[in-house]
């Protein structure tokens, strides 16, 4: 797999398991980008969803994507602290210049002081249903959403209390 370089610009395409496409960041900035780990930033960039929609984001984020985990962690700065909404997806992809993964609708919210909530259990398993995800695939979805609530526990990784702020400094020299 060929990785984003530093300084670039890519989109991030988030599908669902059918294949069709369900929301796309048009602009981050990659900030690290090897064959198993990209770290992108973007503050106030256009999202459009399914149905057309758009929006734009209202703060910075970091966005911490592996090639090996079934997750992605979005670390927004906000005036009272670091906001993480986790995805409990496939593993990226990048091609075309842009970095691309599954949405498999669990997510994890993790407020500054790291408590956190699991939201959209309902719509997981409605689409588990619908899309008919295999047993195997069930369990590695839970298992990853295990790892991740572990990481969180233990400030591992993007959840460690240095990771954002210094990848938004670093994010800071690109403006």
């Amino acid at each position: 797999m060929v990785a984003p370089r530093p300084g670039s610009h890519m989109q991030i395409q988030s599908y669902k398991h059918n294949g069709r496409l369900h929301r796309v960041w048009e602009n981050s900035l990659v900030l690290k980008g090897t064959d198993t780990m990209v770290i992108g930033a973007n503050d106030r960039t256009l999202v459009t969803e399914s149905d057309g929609r758009t929006w734009i984001t209202r703060e910075p984020a970091i966005c911490y994507f592996h090639a090996k985990h079934w997750f992605n962690v979005i670390g927004m700065l906000r005036a009272d602290g670091i906001y993480y909404y986790c995805n409990i997806s496939s593993p990226f992809v990048f091609e075309e210049n842009a970095l691309k993964y599954i949405d498999y609708d669990l997510d994890v919210k993790v407020f500054p002081d790291m408590t956190c909530n699991i939201l959209d259990e309902d719509e997981y398993e409605e689409h588990k249903t619908q899309m008919n995800y295999p047993a195997v695939l069930d369990r590695i979805l839970h298992n990853n959403l295990d790892v991740l609530l572990r990481w969180i526990r233990q400030q591992r990784g993007p959840f460690s209390p240095e990771f954002v702020d210094q990848w938004y400094e670093r994010y800071l020299t690109y403006r």
